[in-house]
């Protein structure tokens, strides 16, 4: 028997518009509060790095107040994120946002010593995980259809905006006094959580108590669903792809402006414009692509987009002065963002309500853990060879990827099956999480007949 796509798929018919989305009021207060969150992320990530850095006058000790914030979902990810399926999403982004305005308080207490201000920043992450699974979680559920695209979109592109304005803004605020950084922070958290108490309304927890499992059994579950469903994998492989080379002139960009001699520009502003880049390409790609074209030209236009990504850094070889390579980093920032929110849209919708909370433990700890390597092992090969000979190989490397994902993209019939299978798991059992393999009814969904040919496919 064919399978009925369910209405939350994309349609073919036009784009979504800005106020469609904006009129829901819920999405509202979620993209408010996000935004300022992250803003305030952002700037108390230069306020602790200046303030460790003037106790101890040690880079490294402040590279790694900097650092210590991507440790929670290194170390435990998805495991925090399957913390969320069992309690109401807005209870867990109204309480996460409480506990990291508690802890900002604490470091912003004077003359703390660096030993304290890094334990306290590590405890205050460790809410990042369960607090944006929540709101991963949560964003079907308020946006269907092209809404939902067009929503994750300005999602991503505002969260991109938020790190250019939080490090300028941090950095001037912590260069007079890091404490009223860290203040402003905190306040942040405080407006963040009393916009989702008050805009977001209260819905049952996605896991009810009958069906909890050991947690780490739960979060199995969640790479089993991801990795063990032929179109959600595809899509893993897509965004993972997408990360290895993205994030690569900006981890480069320090030693990239040091190197550069022929520009008339200063060391630091060479490596601010190369930073800036991809974060502003990503936000135009973002939001033009999203609005100028309708779901179904998307659709066509991914896999291009996702080869062209890399592609626009291989002319890095060619050893560009950083205003080139600034528009070869935006360029790619603006393909990856036009294609990610498509592949986000049909991740999410190809998901049965109970998994989505850990399923993006999994995809975010897994583009965390990708990103890191791979400014590590391009930072470790530009020791031994020229930066513009290490960004255009590994861009090119990227080329000959993505051009296999995207050839090994599911067929139409598959991704249809699939978003088909979730939502009827959804209409079967909108409340309990059954284990995937085990009989439960909402378990990561079978492959259909369309799946057979398709089960080993990546993006």
């Amino acid at each position: 028997m064919e399978a009925t796509v369910p209405d939350e798929r994309p349609s073919a018919e036009g784009p979504a518009t800005f106020r469609e989305v904006f009129a829901q009021h819920e999405f509202r207060a979620v993209f408010v509060a996000g935004a300022l969150s992250w803003v305030g992320d952002y700037v108390a990530k230069a306020a602790v790095t200046l303030l460790v850095y003037q106790q101890t006058r040690s880079v490294a000790l402040s590279a790694t107040a900097f650092a210590v914030s991507f440790l929670p979902w290194l170390l435990g990810g998805p495991v925090l994120a399957a913390l969320a399926e069992r309690y109401p999403y807005r209870r867990v982004m109204v309480t996460c946002d409480l506990i990291r305005m508690a802890l900002m308080l604490l470091i912003a207490i004077p003359a703390l010593p660096y030993q304290v201000v890094l334990a306290l920043i590590f405890a205050a992450t460790l809410a990042n995980p369960p607090s944006q699974a929540a709101k991963s979680a949560l964003m079907p559920q308020m946006l269907s259809g092209d809404r939902l695209v067009l929503g994750l979109s300005l999602n991503s592109s505002i969260g991109q905006a938020a790190q250019v304005i939080g490090y300028v803004f941090g950095a001037a605020v912590a260069s007079i006094d890091p404490e009223v950084a860290l203040l402003f922070n905190a306040a942040t958290f405080a407006l963040s959580a009393l916009l989702v108490r008050l805009g977001v309304r209260d819905r049952p927890a996605s896991m009810a108590p009958a069906h909890r499992s050991h947690l780490l059994r739960e979060t199995r579950q969640g790479f089993t669903i991801v990795f063990g469903t032929p179109v959600l994998r595809s899509i893993a492989v897509l965004v993972f792809s997408a990360m290895l080379f993205s994030i690569v002139p900006e981890g480069l960009a320090a030693a990239w402006a040091n190197e550069d001699a022929k520009s008339g520009l200063s060391t630091g502003a060479a490596q601010a414009v190369i930073m800036v880049a991809n974060p502003v390409g990503f936000i135009l790609g973002g939001l033009l692509v999203s609005r100028l074209f309708g779901p179904a030209r998307r659709m066509k236009l991914m896999r291009p987009l996702a080869v062209f990504a890399p592609l626009a850094l291989v002319p890095a070889l060619l050893d560009p002065p950083p205003l080139v390579v600034a528009l070869l980093a935006a360029l790619c920032g603006f393909a990856v963002a036009g294609m990610l929110p498509m592949a986000n849209g049909l991740f999410v919708q190809a998901l049965p309500n109970g998994f989505r909370a850990r399923a993006f433990g999994v995809m975010a700890t897994g583009v965390q853990v990708i990103q890191g390597l791979a400014v590590l092992v391009t930072g470790l090969l530009a020791d031994r060879f020229p930066i513009p000979v290490v960004v255009g190989l590994w861009s090119a490397a990227g080329v000959v990827l993505m051009a296999v994902a995207a050839l090994s993209w599911p067929d139409r019939q598959t991704v249809d099956d699939a978003i088909a299978a979730a939502s009827a798991a959804n209409t079967e059992a909108p409340r309990s999480t059954g284990h995937p393999g085990e009989g439960g009814t909402a378990a990561a969904p079978e492959p259909r007949s369309g799946d057979g040919h398709r089960r080993h496919a990546v993006t």
